[in-house]
Protein backbone atom coordinates (compact mmCIF):
# COMPACT_ATOMS: atom_id res chain seq x y z
CA UNK A 1 0.00 0.00 0.00
CA UNK A 2 2.79 2.40 0.87
CA UNK A 3 4.57 1.69 -2.41
CA UNK A 4 1.37 2.21 -4.35
CA UNK A 5 0.74 5.54 -2.59
CA UNK A 6 4.30 6.68 -3.38
CA UNK A 7 3.90 5.66 -7.01
CA UNK A 8 0.60 7.54 -7.27
CA UNK A 9 2.16 10.67 -5.79
CA UNK A 10 5.04 10.46 -8.28
CA UNK A 11 2.64 10.12 -11.21
CA UNK A 12 0.59 13.07 -9.93
CA UNK A 13 3.74 15.18 -9.49
CA UNK A 14 4.93 14.24 -12.98
CA UNK A 15 1.55 15.20 -14.44
CA UNK A 16 1.66 18.57 -12.66
CA UNK A 17 5.21 19.22 -13.89
CA UNK A 18 4.23 18.19 -17.43
CA UNK A 19 1.17 20.46 -17.30
CA UNK A 20 3.29 23.41 -16.15
CA UNK A 21 5.82 22.75 -18.90
CA UNK A 22 3.08 22.65 -21.53
CA UNK A 23 1.58 25.84 -20.16
CA UNK A 24 4.98 27.56 -20.23
CA UNK A 25 5.55 26.36 -23.77
CA UNK A 26 2.17 27.69 -24.89
CA UNK A 27 2.85 31.06 -23.24
CA UNK A 28 6.25 31.19 -24.94
CA UNK A 29 4.77 30.40 -28.35
CA UNK A 30 2.02 32.98 -27.84
CA UNK A 31 4.57 35.62 -26.82
CA UNK A 32 6.72 34.78 -29.85
CA UNK A 33 3.72 35.04 -32.19
CA UNK A 34 2.70 38.34 -30.62
CA UNK A 35 6.22 39.70 -31.01
CA UNK A 36 6.28 38.54 -34.63
CA UNK A 37 2.91 40.19 -35.29
CA UNK A 38 4.15 43.46 -33.77
CA UNK A 39 7.25 43.34 -35.95
CA UNK A 40 5.25 42.65 -39.10
CA UNK A 41 2.77 45.40 -38.20
CA UNK A 42 5.61 47.90 -37.76
CA UNK A 43 7.17 46.88 -41.08
CA UNK A 44 3.87 47.14 -42.95
CA UNK A 45 3.07 50.53 -41.37
CA UNK A 46 6.22 52.33 -42.52
CA UNK A 47 5.54 55.36 -44.71
CA UNK A 48 7.08 55.27 -48.20
CA UNK A 49 9.92 57.44 -49.42
CA UNK A 50 9.39 60.00 -52.18
CA UNK A 51 10.59 58.65 -55.53
CA UNK A 52 11.96 60.50 -58.55
CA UNK A 53 9.48 61.35 -61.28
CA UNK A 54 10.26 60.23 -64.85
CA UNK A 55 10.01 62.83 -67.59
CA UNK A 56 10.74 60.81 -70.72
CA UNK A 57 10.95 57.34 -72.26
CA UNK A 58 13.75 55.49 -73.97
CA UNK A 59 11.78 55.41 -77.22
CA UNK A 60 10.65 59.04 -77.30
CA UNK A 61 12.37 61.55 -75.03
CA UNK A 62 10.22 64.27 -73.46
CA UNK A 63 6.79 62.93 -74.36
CA UNK A 64 4.18 65.45 -73.23
CA UNK A 65 1.94 63.85 -70.63
CA UNK A 66 4.19 60.88 -70.02
CA UNK A 67 5.37 62.18 -66.64
CA UNK A 68 1.84 62.64 -65.28
CA UNK A 69 0.59 59.28 -66.56
CA UNK A 70 3.66 57.34 -65.45
CA UNK A 71 3.62 58.93 -61.99
CA UNK A 72 -0.07 58.14 -61.56
CA UNK A 73 0.65 54.51 -62.45
CA UNK A 74 3.55 54.26 -60.01
CA UNK A 75 1.63 55.82 -57.13
CA UNK A 76 -1.37 53.55 -57.74
CA UNK A 77 0.89 50.50 -58.06
CA UNK A 78 2.50 51.34 -54.70
CA UNK A 79 -0.87 50.76 -53.05
CA UNK A 80 -0.87 47.14 -54.22
CA UNK A 81 2.82 46.23 -54.27
CA UNK A 82 4.13 47.74 -51.02
CA UNK A 83 5.03 45.55 -47.99
CA UNK A 84 1.85 43.86 -46.84
CA UNK A 85 0.01 44.83 -50.01
CA UNK A 86 -3.23 46.77 -49.84
CA UNK A 87 -4.29 46.79 -46.17
CA UNK A 88 -7.56 48.74 -46.11
CA UNK A 89 -9.70 45.68 -46.93
CA UNK A 90 -7.78 43.15 -44.78
CA UNK A 91 -10.01 40.93 -42.61
CA UNK A 92 -7.25 38.86 -40.98
CA UNK A 93 -4.44 39.72 -38.52
CA UNK A 94 -2.21 41.63 -38.47
CA UNK A 95 -3.70 43.83 -41.22
CA UNK A 96 -7.08 44.08 -39.51
CA UNK A 97 -5.40 45.57 -36.42
CA UNK A 98 -3.75 48.40 -38.32
CA UNK A 99 -5.37 51.77 -38.95
CA UNK A 100 -2.55 54.23 -39.64
CA UNK A 101 -1.48 52.73 -42.96
CA UNK A 102 -5.08 52.18 -44.19
CA UNK A 103 -5.71 55.88 -43.47
CA UNK A 104 -2.52 56.76 -45.37
CA UNK A 105 -3.74 54.57 -48.23
CA UNK A 106 -7.08 56.36 -48.32
CA UNK A 107 -5.36 59.72 -48.64
CA UNK A 108 -3.42 58.36 -51.61
CA UNK A 109 -6.52 56.78 -53.17
CA UNK A 110 -8.44 60.07 -53.09
CA UNK A 111 -5.63 61.86 -54.94
CA UNK A 112 -5.35 59.03 -57.48
CA UNK A 113 -9.09 59.26 -58.14
CA UNK A 114 -8.95 63.04 -58.56
CA UNK A 115 -6.07 62.97 -61.03
CA UNK A 116 -7.55 60.04 -62.98
CA UNK A 117 -10.80 61.99 -63.34
CA UNK A 118 -9.03 65.14 -64.55
CA UNK A 119 -6.85 63.07 -66.89
CA UNK A 120 -9.97 61.57 -68.42
CA UNK A 121 -12.11 64.71 -68.60
CA UNK A 122 -9.57 67.48 -69.22
CA UNK A 123 -5.95 66.58 -69.90
CA UNK A 124 -6.72 64.11 -72.71
CA UNK A 125 -9.46 66.14 -74.43
CA UNK A 126 -8.99 69.17 -76.66
CA UNK A 127 -12.43 70.63 -75.88
CA UNK A 128 -15.60 69.86 -73.98
CA UNK A 129 -17.30 68.02 -76.86
CA UNK A 130 -14.31 65.93 -77.97
CA UNK A 131 -14.36 62.14 -77.58
CA UNK A 132 -12.89 60.75 -74.36
CA UNK A 133 -10.00 58.30 -74.45
CA UNK A 134 -11.18 54.65 -74.20
CA UNK A 135 -8.39 53.59 -71.83
CA UNK A 136 -9.00 56.48 -69.46
CA UNK A 137 -12.73 55.77 -69.59
CA UNK A 138 -11.89 52.35 -68.09
CA UNK A 139 -9.26 53.56 -65.61
CA UNK A 140 -11.22 56.32 -63.89
CA UNK A 141 -14.22 54.22 -62.72
CA UNK A 142 -11.88 51.37 -61.68
CA UNK A 143 -10.16 53.62 -59.14
CA UNK A 144 -13.54 54.79 -57.85
CA UNK A 145 -14.48 51.26 -56.83
CA UNK A 146 -15.22 50.62 -53.14
CA UNK A 147 -11.89 51.00 -51.34
CA UNK A 148 -12.53 48.35 -48.66
CA UNK A 149 -14.11 45.48 -50.58
CA UNK A 150 -12.30 42.23 -49.77
CA UNK A 151 -14.27 39.83 -51.98
CA UNK A 152 -16.66 39.70 -54.97
CA UNK A 153 -14.55 41.43 -56.31
CA UNK A 154 -11.64 42.52 -54.12
CA UNK A 155 -10.53 46.13 -54.36
CA UNK A 156 -7.08 45.08 -55.54
CA UNK A 157 -8.52 43.51 -58.71
CA UNK A 158 -10.34 46.70 -59.71
CA UNK A 159 -7.35 48.92 -58.97
CA UNK A 160 -5.16 46.59 -61.02
CA UNK A 161 -7.58 46.99 -63.91
CA UNK A 162 -7.24 50.76 -63.60
CA UNK A 163 -3.44 50.51 -63.62
CA UNK A 164 -3.49 48.29 -66.72
CA UNK A 165 -5.73 50.78 -68.53
CA UNK A 166 -3.33 53.61 -67.64
CA UNK A 167 -0.40 51.54 -68.86
CA UNK A 168 -2.18 51.05 -72.18
CA UNK A 169 -2.75 54.82 -72.44
CA UNK A 170 0.90 55.48 -71.56
CA UNK A 171 2.04 53.08 -74.29
CA UNK A 172 -0.21 54.72 -76.87
CA UNK A 173 0.88 58.18 -75.74
CA UNK A 174 4.54 57.26 -76.24
CA UNK A 175 3.96 55.70 -79.67
CA UNK A 176 4.41 57.61 -82.92
CA UNK A 177 1.67 55.55 -84.57
CA UNK A 178 -1.14 56.34 -82.10
CA UNK A 179 -2.26 59.93 -82.78
CA UNK A 180 -5.53 59.45 -80.88
CA UNK A 181 -3.80 59.32 -77.47
CA UNK A 182 -3.17 62.96 -76.56
CA UNK A 183 -2.27 65.12 -73.58
CA UNK A 184 -3.15 68.81 -73.80
CA UNK A 185 -0.92 70.88 -71.53
CA UNK A 186 -2.98 74.06 -71.29
CA UNK A 187 -3.36 76.53 -68.47
CA UNK A 188 -7.10 75.92 -68.17
CA UNK A 189 -6.57 72.17 -67.82
CA UNK A 190 -4.03 72.65 -65.06
CA UNK A 191 -6.40 75.04 -63.29
CA UNK A 192 -9.12 72.35 -63.29
CA UNK A 193 -6.91 69.95 -61.36
CA UNK A 194 -5.54 72.63 -59.03
CA UNK A 195 -9.11 73.62 -58.14
CA UNK A 196 -9.69 70.08 -56.88
CA UNK A 197 -6.36 70.07 -55.02
CA UNK A 198 -7.30 73.36 -53.39
CA UNK A 199 -10.53 71.93 -52.00
CA UNK A 200 -8.85 68.75 -50.76
CA UNK A 201 -6.09 70.63 -48.95
CA UNK A 202 -8.57 73.10 -47.48
CA UNK A 203 -10.74 70.28 -46.11
CA UNK A 204 -7.79 68.37 -44.67
CA UNK A 205 -6.31 71.44 -42.98
CA UNK A 206 -9.68 72.24 -41.40
CA UNK A 207 -10.11 68.69 -40.11
CA UNK A 208 -6.59 68.69 -38.70
CA UNK A 209 -7.12 72.05 -36.99
CA UNK A 210 -10.28 70.71 -35.38
CA UNK A 211 -8.17 68.33 -33.28
CA UNK A 212 -8.29 70.86 -30.41
CA UNK A 213 -11.90 71.90 -30.97
CA UNK A 214 -12.90 75.31 -32.24
CA UNK A 215 -15.87 77.63 -32.29
CA UNK A 216 -16.03 78.94 -35.85
CA UNK A 217 -18.14 81.65 -37.38
CA UNK A 218 -20.49 80.33 -40.07
CA UNK A 219 -19.19 81.79 -43.35
CA UNK A 220 -21.15 79.51 -45.68
CA UNK A 221 -23.01 82.40 -47.34
CA UNK A 222 -20.41 85.14 -46.94
CA UNK A 223 -20.62 87.56 -49.87
CA UNK A 224 -23.94 86.10 -51.08
CA UNK A 225 -26.80 88.31 -49.81
CA UNK A 226 -29.41 86.30 -51.71
CA UNK A 227 -27.86 82.90 -50.98
CA UNK A 228 -29.65 80.26 -48.94
CA UNK A 229 -29.07 76.82 -47.47
CA UNK A 230 -31.32 73.77 -47.47
CA UNK A 231 -31.53 73.81 -43.66
CA UNK A 232 -30.75 76.73 -41.30
CA UNK A 233 -27.41 76.68 -39.53
CA UNK A 234 -26.30 78.55 -36.38
CA UNK A 235 -24.08 81.62 -36.54
CA UNK A 236 -21.37 79.92 -34.45
CA UNK A 237 -20.39 76.32 -35.16
CA UNK A 238 -18.49 74.06 -32.76
CA UNK A 239 -16.07 71.87 -34.73
CA UNK A 240 -14.03 69.09 -33.14
CA UNK A 241 -12.60 65.91 -34.63
CA UNK A 242 -13.60 62.89 -32.49
CA UNK A 243 -10.74 61.60 -30.35
CA UNK A 244 -10.68 58.15 -31.97
CA UNK A 245 -10.41 59.71 -35.46
CA UNK A 246 -7.48 62.05 -34.81
CA UNK A 247 -4.80 59.62 -35.97
CA UNK A 248 -6.88 58.59 -38.97
CA UNK A 249 -7.19 62.18 -40.17
CA UNK A 250 -3.48 62.79 -39.56
CA UNK A 251 -2.30 59.83 -41.65
CA UNK A 252 -4.90 60.45 -44.34
CA UNK A 253 -3.44 63.94 -44.72
CA UNK A 254 0.09 62.50 -44.85
CA UNK A 255 -0.98 60.10 -47.60
CA UNK A 256 -2.58 62.91 -49.59
CA UNK A 257 0.58 65.04 -49.23
CA UNK A 258 2.78 62.13 -50.36
CA UNK A 259 0.74 61.56 -53.51
CA UNK A 260 0.49 65.27 -54.29
CA UNK A 261 4.26 65.78 -54.09
CA UNK A 262 4.67 63.30 -56.95
CA UNK A 263 1.75 64.60 -59.01
CA UNK A 264 2.92 68.20 -58.70
CA UNK A 265 6.46 67.26 -59.69
CA UNK A 266 5.04 65.50 -62.75
CA UNK A 267 2.93 68.56 -63.59
CA UNK A 268 6.04 70.69 -63.36
CA UNK A 269 7.52 68.63 -66.23
CA UNK A 270 4.41 68.37 -68.42
CA UNK A 271 3.26 71.96 -67.93
CA UNK A 272 6.74 73.47 -67.99
CA UNK A 273 6.03 75.77 -70.96
CA UNK A 274 2.75 76.98 -69.42
CA UNK A 275 4.36 77.67 -66.04
CA UNK A 276 7.26 79.53 -67.61
CA UNK A 277 4.91 81.59 -69.76
CA UNK A 278 2.97 82.65 -66.65
CA UNK A 279 6.18 83.10 -64.61
CA UNK A 280 4.69 80.58 -62.17
CA UNK A 281 7.48 78.02 -61.82
CA UNK A 282 8.48 79.36 -58.41
CA UNK A 283 4.86 79.14 -57.24
CA UNK A 284 4.74 75.45 -58.19
CA UNK A 285 8.05 74.84 -56.43
CA UNK A 286 6.72 76.54 -53.29
CA UNK A 287 3.72 74.21 -53.16
CA UNK A 288 5.98 71.18 -53.51
CA UNK A 289 8.31 72.48 -50.80
CA UNK A 290 5.47 72.94 -48.31
CA UNK A 291 4.19 69.43 -48.98
CA UNK A 292 7.69 68.01 -48.59
CA UNK A 293 7.81 69.72 -45.20
CA UNK A 294 4.54 68.01 -44.31
CA UNK A 295 6.26 64.66 -44.93
CA UNK A 296 9.13 65.23 -42.51
CA UNK A 297 9.92 62.10 -40.43
CA UNK A 298 7.87 61.69 -37.25
CA UNK A 299 10.28 61.52 -34.30
CA UNK A 300 7.63 60.81 -31.69
CA UNK A 301 6.65 57.17 -30.94
CA UNK A 302 3.00 58.23 -31.09
CA UNK A 303 0.93 61.04 -32.58
CA UNK A 304 0.22 63.66 -29.92
CA UNK A 305 -2.74 66.05 -30.08
CA UNK A 306 -2.34 68.33 -27.10
CA UNK A 307 -4.11 71.65 -26.72
CA UNK A 308 -3.00 74.55 -28.88
CA UNK A 309 -0.62 76.17 -26.36
CA UNK A 310 -0.57 73.34 -23.83
CA UNK A 311 2.20 71.23 -22.33
CA UNK A 312 2.18 68.56 -25.05
CA UNK A 313 2.67 69.21 -28.78
CA UNK A 314 -0.08 68.86 -31.35
CA UNK A 315 1.16 67.10 -34.45
CA UNK A 316 -2.15 67.67 -36.24
CA UNK A 317 -1.77 71.44 -35.96
CA UNK A 318 1.79 71.27 -37.30
CA UNK A 319 0.64 69.28 -40.32
CA UNK A 320 -2.33 71.63 -40.78
CA UNK A 321 0.09 74.56 -40.94
CA UNK A 322 2.03 72.99 -43.82
CA UNK A 323 -1.13 72.06 -45.73
CA UNK A 324 -2.64 75.52 -45.21
CA UNK A 325 0.46 77.19 -46.64
CA UNK A 326 0.44 74.76 -49.56
CA UNK A 327 -3.24 75.54 -50.12
CA UNK A 328 -2.55 79.28 -50.13
CA UNK A 329 0.21 78.72 -52.70
CA UNK A 330 -2.20 76.68 -54.86
CA UNK A 331 -4.67 79.58 -54.79
CA UNK A 332 -1.91 81.98 -55.85
CA UNK A 333 -0.85 79.67 -58.66
CA UNK A 334 -4.39 79.37 -59.97
CA UNK A 335 -4.59 83.17 -60.00
CA UNK A 336 -1.42 83.39 -62.07
CA UNK A 337 -2.72 80.81 -64.54
CA UNK A 338 -5.94 82.78 -65.02
CA UNK A 339 -4.05 85.88 -66.09
CA UNK A 340 -3.62 86.46 -69.82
Amino acid sequence: MVEQSRSARKRLHGAVVSSKAQRSALIGVAALLLLLAVGVSWYWSREPDVFWVSADTQERPLVLGYSTTDTLIRVAAWLLDKPGGYLTNDVTPPGIWLDNMPSFEFGVVVQVRDLARVLRNDYSRSQSQSTEDPDLALAEPAFNFDNDSWIFPPTEREYRRGIEALQSFRLRLSSTTEPDAQFYARADNLREWLAVVERRLGSLSQRLSASVGQVRVNTDLAGEPSGATATPRPVDIVVKTPWLELDNVFFEARGAAWALVHFLRAAQFDFEAVLEDKNAVVSMRQIIRELEGALAPIRSPMILNGSGFGLFPNHSLVLASYLSRANAAVIDLRGLLEQG
